[in-house]
């Protein structure tokens, strides 16, 4: 769970992925669209990606683990939480916030 953590907050925003989910691509595909560049974690490409994967879960109180979005060093949360500050117009003022985009 450290290991999450701290690599949650070495970036203004963070997505901890796995190459081949679709709702993991699309998470990635509007960060990029947004204008932020995110540090990006493909658990099934990383040696102690289990590990991760238990750690997110435990941090998100429940399955699945992907993706988990940090913003600012905090956990915002997988796909539905992501989408739903962005519909509700918060997801862009936490970017600028952290420093993630500057628009």
């Amino acid at each position: 769970m450290e290991r999450v953590l701290r690599l949650g907050s070495q970036k203004a925003a963070v997505i901890f992925s796995t190459s081949s989910c679709c709702m993991c691509h699309a998470i990635k595909r509007l960060f990029c669209e947004l204008g932020v560049n995110p540090a990006i974690y493909e658990l099934d490409e990383d040696s102690k990606g289990r590990e991760m994967e238990t750690a997110l879960i435990s941090l998100l109180g429940r399955g699945p683990s992907v993706p988990a979005v940090f913003i600012g060093g905090k956990l915002i949360g997988s796909t539905d939480n992501v989408m739903s500050l962005h519909l509700s117009g918060h997801l862009i003022p936490k970017l600028k916030e952290a420093g993630a985009i500057w628009l």
